[in-house]
């Protein structure tokens, strides 16, 4: 399947030779972007003095996820303050009166904003924690005003191995070789529209065969945009409409019918050909601020729409014109989280709303198995790996659980800090970004 193959490039790119128990983790949610490790004996138990590899701090803050390519894990910051919205920021414990109190800006507090900023790049090796190299050029254009739970470092950047692109929240991409030099470097706020999403931009790069695709969906100009991967030149582009807005990443999905690009965004569900940018299908009904990013296993499509209280579909690839009834396999009306994914792990899937409500449903059906509290503000969206689901609090836990019909809570990791991101898996560790530190969790092989 095409997807797999994707996978298989990724493995097999220069720098790393394939290995069946180590895996890359080199994008949002890891390999083909769906959360999920086939890696084996990954750490269940940690604390500050337990199963902690090693600990780094950061130049900067960001909510954006770590990524790892062999002995190097990548991460993107924010160095200065840039400025916030100055209406009220909804929080997402707002319904719990109980956990309003824990929840609090990126940073932990609310500050003037800076007139320099920095965007950062770092690189520490996986076994030692060690900084290998940093990467830092200045924001320039349009400032976004932006929500207190994020700033410029929301996107996770990605990597084939031989360059990372990271991109940021003005606009500004880079393409780094591995050893931390700009091969090429965009401006899309100023070289197209500004970077005006409502809270700030949130969507991350997606690499497919030679190009990087972006999903730019703004105030200003909605568009998708490819990329030549090699020299950031323009290959396709595809506008959208006005006033639409996502912070979603998007997913590529094999069909029979060729790949498809799957999109979710506030309008509805949209599906391109990633290679062209030529429009396929659509389905779904409009949503406030799509933030979750959709998933995929054995010829379904999984996605929740986003923000409060959101539904859960269940929808087929290869559809043409509007596909919302006869590619529809299932929807449930409410359940999942406002920003945090699904994860699909051995036929069941899990979802935890914003105030830590866990919920395991049938993939098949969408039935709901059980539900659970776990007594946290999930912004991050979780992973699986080995028999276990790892789902990060922002109030410092990071929980374990052992995936299975019925909810078993093996373990509560609390490492005294913040988390907004998700984790990442890769050779046996677990890596965790904190507002100020990057974590290594459990034994190192090199």
């Amino acid at each position: 399947m095409l997807l797999a193959v994707i996978g298989l490039q990724l493995l097999l790119s220069p720098g790393l030779a394939a290995q069946s128990r180590a895996e890359n983790w080199p994008q949002w949610r890891g390999p083909s972007s769906l959360g999920v490790s086939q890696e084996s004996a990954l750490p269940t138990d940690w604390s500050a003095d337990q199963n902690l590899a090693w600990k780094a701090p950061l130049s900067g803050l960001g909510a954006s996820s770590p990524i790892v390519w062999g002995d190097r894990v990548f991460v993107t910051s924010q160095v200065g303050r840039a400025p916030l919205q100055g209406d009220s920021h909804p929080g997402l414990a707002r319904e719990n009166a109980t956990l309003v109190a824990r929840e609090k800006p990126i940073g932990g507090a609310r500050g003037e904003a800076d007139r320099t900023i920095f965007l950062v790049v770092e690189v520490f090796n996986r076994t030692d924690g060690r900084r290998l190299w940093e990467y830092r050029t200045e924001a320039t254009g349009a400032l976004p005003r932006l929500h207190e739970k994020h700033n410029l470092a929301s996107s996770t950047p990605t990597t084939d191995g031989e360059r990372v692109y990271a991109w940021f929240g003005t606009g500004q991409l880079v393409a780094l070789d591995m050893q931390g030099r700009a091969v090429w470097t965009r401006h899309l706020g100023r070289e197209y529209s500004p970077f005006d999403i409502n809270w700030g931009h949130g969507s991350s790069p997606v690499l497919y065969e030679d190009l990087l695709i972006l999903l730019c969906d703004h105030a200003s100009a909605s568009y998708l945009l490819a990329l030549d991967k090699r020299t950031g030149r323009e290959r396709w582009k595809v506008d959208r409409g006005e006033g639409l807005s996502s912070h979603s990443t998007p997913l590529v999905v094999p069909t029979p019918r060729g790949a498809e690009l799957i999109v979710n965004s506030s309008e509805r569900v949209d599906a391109y050909d990633p290679a062209t940018g030529t429009f396929l299908w659509h389905a779904g009904q409009p949503r406030q601020t799509p933030v979750p990013s959709p998933i995929f296993h054995d010829g379904v499509i999984y996605l929740s729409r986003g923000y409060r209280s959101s539904p859960v579909m269940a929808i087929r690839p290869g559809g043409r014109g509007d596909a919302s009834v006869s590619h529809l396999d299932w929807q449930t009306p409410t359940g999942a989280a406002y920003t945090s994914s699904l994860v699909y792990y051995r036929g069941l899937l899990y979802m935890t709303n914003d105030i830590g409500v866990l919920t395991c449903a049938d993939a098949k059906t969408g039935e709901r198995l059980w539900q659970t509290r776990l007594d946290g503000i999930f912004f991050a969206s979780p992973v699986a790996g080995d028999g276990k689901l790892y789902l990060v609090s922002e109030t410092g836990e990071t929980l374990v659980l052992r995936a299975g019909r019925t909810p078993d809570i093996v373990a509560r990791n609390d490492l005294g800090e913040r988390f907004l991101a998700s984790p990442a898996i890769s050779n046996g560790q677990v890596f965790l970004r904190s507002d100020g530190t990057l974590f290594g969790i459990g034994k190192t092989h090199r």
